[in-house]
C-alpha cells in the first residue's frame, strides 16, 4: 500500500530581516487531506512562514515545496495549488458577494461554464446564499470572514492556508467556520493559524507550535500532552487523614505525587490533586485503594490537560532554554 503523498514539504526554512531572524531553520511536512493547526505567540514567525508558503514572501534560505512544486523557482505555479486567506483579509467594499467570487474565479482561471455552479456550491457550503447579492462593505465581520473562506476554496485548490480565520467572530460564527473547515478534511490540505486553541484542538489532525522562529513541538494533541506535560492528573474529593491517604497510595504507583487544596469543607471533604507519570488509567486502582473505612470518597476525576496547557508549557520551556543559552554566553 503506497503512502499518502505530501502536500507540503518545508526543509530548513530561514527568513531574516535586517539582521533579525524571524524563522530559524524550521522543517515539517503535511500529507494531503490533513488539517494542521499552526500555533505560536505573537511575533513567533507564524505569519512569516505562511507568507513564504504561499509565495508572497521569499525565504532567505531553505526549501518549500507545495504538491511537489518548489515555491522559490515556480511561485506562479505554486499559487495555482493554494487558496490563501490572510489575517484581516482585504475585501473590496463596493462589490457584491457573487460579483466578487465571479471576479476572483476568473482570475483563478476557472472556466465560465464551471464557475457559475461552483459559486453556487461555495455559497451553499459557506452559508452565504442569503447574502449573495449584498455589498461586501455592508456585511458583518462573520459574513466577511466566510466570504474570504469561500474565495480561498473557490478554485478547489489542494492546499488551503488560513491566517486567523475566526478572529473577531462570535461563538455562533466560530462554530460555523469550524464545521466548514472540518468539512474540508480528506479533500484539501489545510493549515490554520489561530489563537483560539479549543477550535484548533477540535478541528485539526496535528498541531505545530512555533516560538522565536523555532518549532518547539509538533504532533497530535494527545502526543503533545504526553511529550510536553508527561503526566496524568486526577482530582479527588475525599474526607480522611491526608497522611493516611499518602500511606494508602504509596504502593500503588511509584511516580504518584499528592497535593491538597485548602481546608476541608463543612462536611470534612478536601480536594486532592494526584499527579503521575503513568500513562494508563489508574481509576480502578485508586478506587480500590480508597475503599478503606478511614476514607469517604465523594468524587474521582481524571483531568485531561487542554491544548492551552500544552501550548503554555511548550513556549515556556523554549523561553527557559533560550534564557539558559544567553546566560552561558
Amino acid at each position: 500500500m503506497s503512502e499518502t503523498p505530501l502536500a507540503i514539504e518545508v526543509t530548513d526554512l530561514v527568513k531574516s530581516y535586517a539582521g533579525m531572524t524571524a524563522v530559524n531553520g524550521i522543517s515539517f511536512t503535511l500529507k494531503r487531506g490533513e488539517i494542521l493547526g499552526f500555533l505560536g505567540p505573537n511575533g513567533a514567525g507564524k505569519s512569516t512562514t505562511m507568507r513564504i508558503l504561499t509565495g508572497y514572501l521569499p525565504a532567505t534560505s531553505g526549501q518549500v515545496r507545495i504538491c511537489g512544486v518548489p515555491v522559490a523557482s515556480q511561485p506562479d505555479a505554486v499559487k495555482r495549488h493554494i487558496g490563501y486567506m490572510p489575517e484581516n483579509n482585504p475585501l473590496p467594499e463596493d462589490m457584491r458577494v457573487s460579483e466578487y467570487l465571479y471576479f476572483r474565479g476568473r482570475l483563478k482561471e476557472v472556466s465560465r461554464s464551471k464557475l457559475g455552479p461552483r459559486i453556487d456550491e461555495v455559497l451553499e457550503l459557506c452559508d452565504l446564499k442569503r447574502v449573495r447579492h449584498k455589498i461586501i462593505g455592508k456585511l458583518s465581520k462573520g459574513f466577511r470572514q466566510r466570504v474570504g473562506i469561500a474565495e480561498a476554496i473557490l478554485a478547489e485548490p489542494p492546499v488551503i492556508i488560513m491566517d486567523e480565520p475566526t478572529i473577531g467572530l462570535d461563538p455562533h460564527q466560530i462554530l460555523i467556520v469550524r464545521d466548514l473547515i472540518a468539512s474540508l478534511r480528506g479533500r484539501m490540505t489545510v493549515i490554520i493559524s489561530s489563537h483560539i486553541l479549543p477550535e484548533i484542538e477540535m478541528t485539526c489532525d496535528r498541531v505545530l507550535i512555533i516560538n522565536q522562529g523555532h518549532i518547539v513541538a509538533q504532533g497530535t494533541p494527545d502526543e503533545l500532552r504526553r511529550d510536553i506535560l508527561g503526566h496524568s492528573i486526577y482530582q479527588l474529593e475525599l474526607a480522611g487523614d491526608p497522611d493516611e491517604l499518602a500511606n494508602a497510595l504509596t504502593e500503588l504507583e511509584p511516580t504518584l505525587k499528592i497535593s491538597e487544596s485548602g481546608e476541608p469543607d463543612a462536611e470534612g471533604f478536601r480536594t486532592f490533586t494526584l499527579t503521575t507519570a503513568h500513562e494508563g488509567d489508574l481509576g480502578e486502582e485508586l478506587l480500590s485503594a480508597l475503599q478503606a473505612p478511614d476514607f469517604r470518597l465523594r468524587a474521582l476525576n481524571r483531568s485531561h490537560p487542554t491544548l492551552e496547557n500544552v501550548f503554555l508549557a511548550a513556549t515556556r520551556r523554549s523561553w527557559d532554554v533560550k534564557a539558559e543559552e544567553l546566560a552561558k554566553n
